[in-house]
């Protein structure tokens, strides 16, 4: 029981967010929710399968870009519709892309799925005509459960329905990861990511519960990258490139990948600070960059790993009072 305050607390926290916050603190919510769905399904193949890919931004930019063809192309404008699709084009993509990569661990598995990154990026950028190369391409703004908000000005659209639908779609992610992770197959990928060899050895398909979580992580990271795409209205090939990927790793890294939060938590963090750098100094990827290697030093096992280490002290120096 204890473990759902903290939960719950961020989310009656988030759906506040709206009524108490300025419109500009709201709008930075919503790329941090869409990240938090990217970063369950990163999580998995990475803190609880020991897989950490360096090209999720592939499947960040297949739902983005899915998104902006099913409304500017076929007319397609229900985000439901859209999140679906999304879903099964990005699962669609991974299965042959997670067949080759999981045979490979360690760096080859990060180099492959980095490889397979770039190819996608470089189809967006240089086929123009079909993509809108580096200037992209336009989002339409989605109805909401059939709605068509078409008429109501864009930020009231952002931080009302669209905000709230976001909060919606990461609960709804957030505890079907949950149930997944805390299922016979979120203990088999554990017992993987552990000790593969003594996984084979009883009788556990190593490379079929790779290639599953593999999928479900494309899964996760179409339907955010999906989720991205309304805010600005437009999709352009910098969501598929290499530094994308680099940054929801290192968002993963700051939360702590040991903890199911943690990663939401280096989003959350990350993006805010990002935020403010920005607005405070002129050469702000200097000092963020050495903001972020400094947490990450003196606080190995993340944010998260850092406040459980305290919540132990306190407990030990209560008991031993």
């Amino acid at each position: 029981m204890r473990r759902l305050v903290g939960p719950g607390l961020a989310l009656a926290a988030i759906l506040l967010v709206p009524l108490v916050a300025p419109p500009y603190q709201t709008l930075l919510m919503l790329p941090f929710m869409a990240y938090a769905v990217i970063l369950l399904g990163l999580n998995l193949l990475f803190g609880y399968t020991g897989l950490l890919s360096f090209g999720h931004a592939l499947f960040i930019g297949i739902g983005a870009y899915t998104g902006a063809f099913l409304t500017s192309r076929f007319g397609l404008r229900s985000l439901e519709a859209i999140l679906v699709m999304s879903a099964a084009l990005g699962a669609l993509v991974a299965a042959p892309v997670a067949a080759l990569c999981v045979r490979y661990v360690k760096i080859y598995f990060g180099m492959l799925t980095l490889a397979f990154g770039m190819v996608f990026y470089t189809f967006v950028l240089k086929f123009y005509r079909l993509t809108g190369g580096d200037e992209g391409m336009p989002f339409l703004r989605p109805l909401l459960l059939g709605r068509d908000l078409s008429a109501m000005p864009k930020t009231e659209y952002l931080v009302g329905p669209y905000y709230y639908y976001c909060v919606a779609v990461l609960v709804i992610a957030t505890l079907c990861m949950w149930r997944i992770v805390h299922s016979p197959f979120g203990l088999c990928l554990r017992t993987i990511r552990d000790n593969p060899l003594k996984a084979a050895a009883l009788g556990i398909s190593v490379p079929r519960y790779r290639w599953c979580a593999f999928m479900i992580s494309a899964v996760y990271a179409a339907v955010g990258g999906a989720l991205l795409g309304p805010p600005t209205g437009n999709v352009d090939p910098t969501l598929a490139y290499w530094t994308h990927s680099g940054n929801i790793v290192f968002m993963t890294l700051l939360g702590g990948f040991t903890h199911f939060f943690g990663p939401l938590l280096g989003a959350f963090v990350f993006i805010y600070l990002q935020d403010l750098v920005m607005s405070v100094v002129p050469y702000w990827r200097l000092i963020f960059g050495a903001l972020l290697a400094v947490i990450v030093i003196f606080a190995p096992g993340g944010l998260m790993g850092l406040l459980a280490s305290r919540r132990r002290e306190r407990a030990t120096l209560a008991s031993g009072a």
